[in-house]
């Protein structure tokens, strides 16, 4: 299917909602020049450096710099600058057959949502819930350290199958140092949770909730089959819109069919003085759905941020807060 990173191998990068280049530029130039220091040769797509106001370029605009990537021989992966809210509108301007005829690794996260579980749901090749290059890579140490080891680990070394993902020992979600540092991040210890015990096998299928809203439904939204584990997670939310986002899945019919939940990490949620976390407003919408779930996982918009396959078969252990990834997406 795909071969390891090697150094000297290219990633193409791209700008499919926030104009990351401009608003955010000394971040990703910080988070390319990581990846730089890994060996990687970088090509930016054609919008680098352009915006137009809170996008990078029109959805045409955006295709076309995604698809070049995606017929580019050379480009082994393809990662985002960053996300934010339009992702969705690339939709039917991707040249899905060249990722079909020509797969490569596509990483990213939020709402990367989109384009992700779009050319999941139109090839049934592989992608990866992952870092993007500003918002994730862009960030400062210690947090980053553990971010470009798993990076390393699970995209530049051959995957030992079954692979159980890490807990990184510390975590944070301050929205301090975007750009420059300035003083130092709270660093919380770390854990999971188990917010319903049990195990189970399956594919693992999901993303970011907010941006499932701009296209679940649609042909771009991959079919939930019995026994889907479900990757769940938001940032910025209020306790109110978790649950609003949590029972359109419900009245989707999603719930149904999974057979486990992982939840990750929300990043600066508010939960309105109510004291509950996102794992309790989840548990009162499934309403006695007894499936196994792990909350608080770092696969999503705090840092570290671990990667995660979308579309292979994982083994969920709420009982012993483990994840484990069962396939390889190595040839």
């Amino acid at each position: 299917m795909f071969s390891p990173l090697k150094k000297g191998d290219m990633i193409g990068i791209y700008s499919p909602s926030k104009p990351a280049t401009v608003t955010a530029k000394a971040r990703y130039e910080r988070g390319k020049k990581r990846l730089e220091a890994l060996g990687l040769i970088i090509r930016e797509g054609s919008l680098t450096g352009k915006d137009d106001f809170y996008r990078s370029g029109t959805p045409k605009e955006r295709a076309q710099e995604f698809n070049a990537l995606l017929r580019d021989p050379q480009v082994k992966m393809i990662l985002p600058t960053m996300g934010g809210t339009n992702a969705n509108s690339m939709l039917p301007y991707l040249d899905y057959q060249a990722f079909r005829q020509n797969p490569k690794m596509l990483v990213g996260l939020s709402d990367v949502t989109a384009i992700l579980l779009g050319m999941y749901a139109k090839t049934e090749i592989p992608v990866f819930y992952g870092p993007s290059v500003a918002s994730t890579f862009g960030e400062f140490p210690p947090f980053v350290q553990y971010t470009q080891q798993y990076f390393k680990n699970l995209f530049m070394h051959s995957l030992p199958i079954p692979y159980d993902m890490p807990v990184p020992p510390i975590w944070t979600d301050d929205r301090l140092n975007w750009l420059e540092k300035t003083s130092e991040k709270t660093q919380h210890p770390n854990s999971w949770i188990t917010a319903q015990s049990g195990v189970a096998e399956g594919r693992l299928i999901g993303g970011n909730i907010n941006t499932m809203y701009g296209f679940i439904g649609t042909p771009f939204f991959p079919q939930i089959k019995e026994g889907d584990i479900l990757l769940l997670e938001d940032t910025s939310k209020t306790i109110a819109v978790v649950e609003k986002n949590f029972t359109m899945l419900k009245l989707h019919g999603v719930f149904d069919k999974a057979a486990a939940i992982i939840l990750g990490k929300h990043e600066q949620y508010d939960d309105l003085g109510t004291g509950r976390k996102p794992f309790e407003v989840l548990l009162e919408v499934l309403d006695g759905n007894n499936i196994p779930i792990i909350a608080e996982v770092d696969c999503c918009h705090t840092h570290p941020l671990h990667a995660i396959p979308i579309g292979l078969r994982i083994r969920v252990d709420a009982s012993k807060k483990q994840i484990s990834f069962l396939e390889s997406w190595y040839s």
